[in-house]
């Protein structure tokens, strides 16, 4: 017994240290939502990603909100929860079991090597989220881009979310839309955010 405990200290040891360089700080790291094989885009992992390295930054963010009047409204915040502030792209989400099948997707590469994956809803399907646009490059996701609407006898509302991540890192991010409830005037809004030091 006490051979076998001796040689099992090496070898654990031996495994960390593989583990450990295992990959290269130069190389880039795909984002989680590419990594993992489900039916569509994981928005929610790319979402959780991206809260989780903004938290651990704390970077201030400047936003600009369309207001009523068509002015336009600045103000510079630090968010102490990125998950509750970019809560509104989970709208976007796809990969659910429900809705497999239900989206078209289309993939191109361009020229200068970007990824265009494009989830397109099927015609007759009723969900609210029409498009999906994912560009990534060597496994990071570049921008992310969804088109939700509703349409009922009560309320029309047609809104774009976009999150742009250069270099893997969020940088900005934009939601405008506009809302007609019955009986009320139609209302447009329009929000962008620029994340800072």
């Amino acid at each position: 017994m006490p051979m076998r405990k001796a040689g099992l200290v090496p070898a654990v040891a031996l495994a960390l240290l593989l583990a450990a360089c295992g990959t290269s700080a130069d190389a880039p790291v795909p984002n989680e939502a590419l990594r993992q094989h489900t039916s569509y885009f994981n928005v929610p992992a790319f979402l959780h990603e991206q809260s989780t390295a903004l938290n651990r930054r704390k970077p201030t963010v400047e936003k600009q909100v369309l207001l009523r009047d068509g002015g336009l409204e600045t103000e510079r915040l630090r968010p102490t929860d990125w998950a509750k502030e970019l809560q509104i792209f989970q709208q976007a989400d796809i990969d659910k079991p429900a809705l497999r099948g239900l989206y078209l997707v289309d993939s191109v590469t361009t020229p200068d090597g970007l990824l265009r994956r494009t989830y397109r809803r099927r015609p007759g399907a009723e969900q609210p989220v029409r498009q999906l646009l994912v560009v990534s490059r060597g496994g990071q996701v570049q921008q992310v881009r969804a088109t939700v609407a509703q349409d009922n006898p009560l309320v029309f509302s047609t809104k774009t979310l976009e999150l742009d991540s250069p270099n893997g890192q969020l940088q900005t991010y934009r939601v405008q839309g506009v809302q007609k409830l019955i009986l009320f005037d139609s209302v447009r809004y329009a929000v962008r955010g620029t994340v800072g030091e």
